[in-house]
């Protein structure tokens, strides 16, 4: 008969996600020896090895991948008795972790944490700054609960609920050609003047969706990729090309340049959506999230508007 306890799955799990029972057994509160002895009762009850020991980092032997996978949703679903509890309880309360990208955090954390942490006393929020591939990942593992990114991702297994969409800006040099126009074009943009984020980052991707119509003729004296919005911001300042930035971004500055220019309808927009991998877990805390994000942006970007672009282009970008 197979007797393998949640605690043994826990620790199973634990492995595969550290690859170092070390690790794993500092995460579970437990000494390396008892998490040791623990997954191997564990593989001798079901008759298999689950983890090739003889390779450093360990990991899952192509039988042991099956069982985690399965460790995991029958953890998943275990969980969920208490969240039906306090669901029935019309409690907002517990844990909850969320990865957010980094063209988003910065501009829309301040405008919603606060009020929500007052108003839900009883909600522990651990918020991570990561890039969608990593959140995606974390969220599949059961590492964070959901993820604040750019939609639509298109992943199986993964729920996206559209919480705002978020109009593109270009922001020009002082003596850049377009300066004097009220508003541009995506055409008006050439690849070769762009300032891009480094690779990893949705809003890049969208960036080269923007200028897709362009082929690069000419290399430019000097090219720059950063992971800051406002080092290309900067950059554009001084001179060295035309980088483009979200509009929660630009309503976070005191006062609008004249550097800063619209898009014309339909303008370049991006799809903005807490995304989970479970229907019913954390979904009270969640939807009080996803109010508290709701109310904090401008009432105009609740609604779909302008040319949505997809933040993903090809796997694993």
């Amino acid at each position: 008969m197979i007797n393998v306890s949640l605690t043994q799955l826990e620790y199973l799990t634990a492995v595969d996600t550290y690859r170092n029972f070390n690790q794993a057994a500092r995460h579970c509160l437990v000494t390396q020896p008892t998490l040791s002895m623990q997954i191997q009762k564990a593989e001798e009850s079901l008759g298999v090895i689950i983890f090739d020991r003889s390779k450093s980092p360990v990991v899952p032997t192509p039988l042991g991948e099956k069982i985690i996978e399965q460790a995991r949703l029958i953890l998943r679903e275990s969980s969920l008795l208490g969240e039906i509890a306090s669901a029935g309880n019309q409690q907002i309360a517990g844990d909850l972790r969320i990865g957010i990208i980094p063209t988003v955090g910065p501009y829309l954390i301040p405008r919603f944490l606060k009020s929500f942490v007052i108003s839900h006393p009883s909600v522990t929020l651990q918020v991570n700054e990561l890039q969608t591939d990593a959140i995606l990942e974390l969220i599949q593992k059961d590492q964070l609960d959901a993820g604040v990114l750019a939609t639509p991702v298109e992943r199986p297994g993964v729920f996206e609920l559209p919480l705002y969409y978020e109009p593109f800006n270009a922001f020009l040099p002082d003596d850049h050609p377009l300066i004097g126009r009220p508003f541009l074009a995506p055409d008006d943009l050439n690849l070769s003047d762009l300032l891009l984020l480094e690779e990893g980052h949705c809003f890049r991707n969208q960036a080269l969706q923007i200028c897709a119509h362009d082929v690069v003729h000419e290399k430019p004296q000097a090219t720059f990729i950063s992971g800051s919005l406002d080092m290309l911001r900067r950059l554009a300042e001084q001179g060295f090309g035309v980088t483009l930035l979200p509009q929660l971004m630009v309503l976070s500055w005191d006062q609008k340049p004249v550097n800063l220019k619209q898009f014309g309808e339909p303008a370049p927009t991006r799809e903005i959506s807490l995304v989970y991998s479970r229907t019913y877990l954390k979904r009270a805390i969640m939807d009080a999230l996803a109010d508290a994000i709701r109310a904090s942006v401008p009432r105009e970007m609740l609604k779909k508007s302008g040319s949505v672009l997809k933040p993903l282009m090809g796997a694993g970008s």
